[in-house]
């Protein structure tokens, strides 16, 4: 690889030629998922008759906004749900499922954590750090079942189901949020939903699906899923939608937190797009290809680091359930220096240097490298990472996959020139 426009040190580059090779087979299985999620999404649009007609703009309560209702019968056949709200004003993935939680349970419920605690700023939504609002503060109750070597407890789960009877819903995070465990497949995911039901079938079964969306072929809801929720600045917005967030799932579910989302008796009859669905549907269409474009920096990015001797999650050549590639960099400056050279590989903000800050809704300060189009778009390439042990970086994105690869070797040399990187 040349890199004529960026100093890379030569033995990085000869290191990234080793992990381009290796990476090979891993890139034709997600330009496999890609096509495949392409055409789907395609026949979706089709389908439901898309047209240029949708895409105006409507303002006040937004009443008859057509291309409101056609984006949530396209997004619901992509996704293989039955109906879904997708909106602008649903201002990020913990917004969203928030709305899902709060439209879904009522005071008395029990909501169950099947996989293990929440990441940070859901915690939070749920009342377990005391903040205002939440859900226990609405008197709803919750447990968790703590993950056992990183996996799903099934048998936990089951006797959590059986210990109270008031569990409406059972909720499972897909992604790892700030954790080291693995992300769960979609085939993983099902077979939690196979515990569940086995005890109680009329549970309702909720995926927190954020960085998840479009990496397989399949989504929670064909193994079983009752309801989904997530963010479009990350997977279905495809690097183009400028906020917002989903819910997805069974049609009466889905009424239940249109509810919540506006107001009883009204739900999703309002809610103006104020011209913003022509981004939602062109973010929605270019998204299985850009998921598939940030699958192979993150493929990319552990293929370089097991190169240069550090131990990531997932493997390399290791099946992926989501966008999100961990990096354990053993200390904190060596963390520090990788996610600065990241930031110095962004196509916004490169002069930036990132330091690390006590970001509202975290336990300890926080570093995070995201020179994006959109603030806080975790489909364009970036890196965060809380500073406590492991001392890992959790990169995501990268929207087209060159400047995604440049972002991570630029990463890498900046770990170099701070004396963390041995070759």
């Amino acid at each position: 690889m040349e890199t004529p426009f960026f100093q890379i040190d030569s033995r990085l580059q000869a290191v990234s030629a080793r992990a381009m090779a290796r990476a090979a087979e891993a890139f034709a299985r997600i330009e496999e998922n890609a096509t495949y999620n392409q055409q789907k999404v395609l026949a979706a649009f089709i389908h439901n008759k898309v047209s240029e007609s949708h895409f105006t703009a409507t303002t006040g309560y937004g009443y008859g906004d057509r291309g409101r209702d056609v984006l949530d019968a396209v997004f619901a056949e992509a996704m293989g749900c039955e109906d879904a709200l997708v909106r602008h004003y649903l201002l990020s993935g913990t917004h969203a499922i928030a709305v899902a939680l709060f439209g879904l349970l009522r005071a008395g419920d029990t909501l169950l954590a099947a996989t293990g605690a929440p990441y940070d700023t859901l915690q939070t939504v749920i009342g377990t750090t005391g903040a205002l609002g939440s859900l226990m503060e609405h008197g709803v109750a919750y447990r968790e079942v703590p993950l056992v070597d990183g996996k799903p407890d099934f048998a936990g789960i089951q006797q959590a189901l059986r210990e109270d009877s008031a569990v409406k819903v059972v909720h499972i995070q897909r992604s790892r949020g700030y954790d080291t465990r693995e992300s769960l497949s979609v085939a993983a995911i099902g077979e939690v939903i196979a515990a569940v039901r086995e005890v109680r079938p009329d549970v309702i079964v909720f995926v927190d699906n954020c960085y998840g969306e479009f990496v397989e072929k399949q989504e929670p809801s064909a193994v079983g899923a009752d309801i989904m929720a997530g963010s479009l600045i990350k997977n279905p917005g495809g690097g183009i939608a400028e906020n917002g967030g989903y819910i997805c799932g069974r049609r009466d579910l889905v009424e239940l937190c249109a509810a919540r989302m506006t107001t009883p008796g009204l739900g999703r009859e309002i809610g103006a797009s104020l011209g913003h669905n022509r981004t939602l549907f062109m973010g929605l269409f270019q998204s299985p290809h850009v998921v598939g474009e940030a699958l192979k920096t993150a493929v990319y990015c552990a293929a370089l680091m097991e190169e240069l001797g550090y131990e990531v999650s997932p493997a390399a050549a290791a099946p992926r359930a989501d966008i999100v590639q961990v990096v354990k960099l053993k200390n904190e400056k060596a963390l520090v220096a990788f996610c600065q050279g990241m930031q110095s590989g962004a196509p916004v903000d490169a002069f930036v240097v990132p330091e690390p800050w006590d970001m509202p809704g975290y336990d300890s300060p926080v570093i995070m490298a995201a020179g994006a189009f959109t603030m806080g778009a975790s489909i364009e390439l970036s890196a965060d990472a809380p500073l406590r042990p492991p001392f890992a970086a959790y990169m995501q994105g990268g929207i087209n996959f060159p400047s995604g690869q440049m972002g991570v070797l630029l990463a890498a040399q900046s770990m170099l020139d701070a004396g963390e990187l041995n070759i």
